[in-house]
């Protein structure tokens, strides 16, 4: 960028570029545990991803907030896409062939 395009420009506080923005809600996810049956919403960091080379090895998983029961279930195409896209750490899996 050249100097004089920089010193053209108006500065812009934060506050300014900011303006009118709303504050977004976190992004939850509903669940359910298969050993006590509780239903629940979990946040993005409660959850993690594992995308794996086929469909047995793409999975997700959560710690369930009522019983402590570690939760693993499968993921499909549609959920690997709104667990990343809602901010849901991931772990992508290598094969070792």
């Amino acid at each position: 960028m050249s100097e004089s395009a920089v010193s053209g420009a108006s500065e812009m506080t934060v506050a300014t570029a900011f303006a009118g923005m709303r504050r977004v809600s976190p992004v939850v996810f509903r669940a359910g545990c298969p050993d006590c049956r509780g239903r629940f919403e979990l946040t993005a960091s409660a959850l993690r991803l594992a995308i794996g080379a086929s469909d047995r090895t793409t999975f997700y998983s959560f710690t369930c907030p009522d019983c402590g029961a570690a939760v693993r279930k499968p993921a499909g195409e549609r959920i690997v896409e709104l667990l990343t896209g809602g901010g849901v750490r991931t772990l992508r899996l290598h094969s070792t062939v």
